[in-house]
C-alpha cells in the first residue's frame, strides 16, 4: 500500500491526502492538551470515540440543511472529509457560564446565560488563540460581513439543534467550540462547518449530578476521561456495554492481568 502524504498535523487529529481531489482523510488521534498546549497527555480510545461522535453529530446536522465538510466514516479511527480553506477564527457558542468566561466576568461556573453568546477567537496558538471581535475581523479580512453572518445564523442553528439532541439523553450543553470553512465553485465561495464536534471541544454536564464529561477531567486532573467520553457515546447510542469500543483502554486493561 501506498504511504499517504500527510498534509497537516494539529493537536488532536492528523490531515491526509485523500483519494480524490478535493477530500482529505481525517485521523483522530489519542493526544490531549490543555491550556494553549501547555499540558499534555493521552486518553486511550479518545480518538476512536470522538471519530463517531463527531460522525454522529455531523450527519445529524446534515439531516436539518447545515453544510459540512463530512463525508464518510473510513475505520475506528479515520473519516473522509471535503478539502475546504479553514477561516482562522474559533467560533464559542455559551449557553451557561463556564471556562474563560466565567475567570473574565467573575461569573460562577453554572450560571445560566440569560441569553446565548457567541464569541470569536483567532486561531494562533503562538498567541494563545486571543478574543476578538467583529472589527478586527472584518479589518483585517479574515472574513467578509456576509460570510460571518452565514456563521454566526449556522452557530445559532447547531447550538439549537445541539441543546435538543443533548437535553434528550440528560446532557447540559453548557459550551462549544466550532470551525468553519470555505468551498470553492469557480469564483463563487461558500461556507460549510468543518474541524469536528466532539467531548474534546464541548462542555457537557450530565443534568441531574453536573458531573463534567468532557475534557474538563483532563485539564481539571478529574481523572476518568476515558469513562467520560463513553458515557457520551453510550448515551447517543452508539456505543454498547457488549460492542468492541467497551474496552479501549488497553494499557489499564493489560496492568490489570499483570501484564
Amino acid at each position: 500500500m501506498a504511504r499517504r502524504r500527510q498534509i497537516y498535523e494539529g493537536k488532536a487529529k492528523i490531515l491526509y491526502e485523500g483519494p480524490e481531489p478535493g477530500t482529505l482523510i481525517q485521523y483522530f488521534k489519542d493526544d490531549a492538551t490543555a491550556f494553549n498546549a501547555q499540558k499534555r497527555g493521552t486518553i486511550s480510545g479518545k480518538g476512536v470515540l470522538n471519530n463517531r461522535i463527531s460522525e454522529h453529530i455531523f450527519t445529524s446536522l446534515a439531516t436539518i440543511g447545515v453544510p459540512t465538510h463530512f463525508i464518510r466514516r473510513l475505520n475506528m479511527r479515520e473519516q473522509l472529509i471535503r478539502q475546504c480553506e479553514i477561516v482562522p477564527i474559533e467560533v464559542v457558542i455559551r449557553n451557561v457560564a463556564a471556562g474563560s468566561l466565567s475567570k473574565r466576568l467573575g461569573i460562577e461556573e453554572g450560571t445560566q446565560l440569560p441569553r446565548t453568546i457567541i464569541e470569536y477567537y483567532y486561531k494562533d496558538d503562538a498567541l494563545g488563540d486571543p478574543m476578538i471581535a467583529d472589527e478586527h475581523i472584518a479589518c483585517f479580512g479574515w472574513a467578509s460581513q456576509d460570510e460571518m453572518n452565514d456563521i454566526a445564523d449556522m452557530a445559532i442553528r447547531v447550538n439549537d439543534f445541539m441543546c435538543g439532541m443533548f437535553a434528550a439523553i440528560g446532557i447540559r450543553l453548557v459550551d462549544f467550540k466550532l470551525e468553519f470553512g470555505r468551498v470553492w465553485d469557480g469564483d463563487y465561495s461558500r461556507i460549510i462547518l468543518a474541524d469536528e464536534i466532539s467531548p474534546d471541544g464541548c462542555r457537557l454536564w450530565d443534568m441531574k449530578s453536573n458531573e463534567k464529561l468532557d475534557k474538563d477531567r483532563f485539564r481539571q486532573d478529574l481523572g476518568g476521561e476515558a469513562e467520560a467520553y463513553q458515557e457520551v457515546a453510550r448515551r447517543l447510542g452508539l456505543l454498547r456495554e457488549d460492542d468492541e469500543f467497551a474496552v479501549l483502554d488497553l494499557d489499564s486493561h493489560r496492568k490489570k492481568r499483570g501484564k
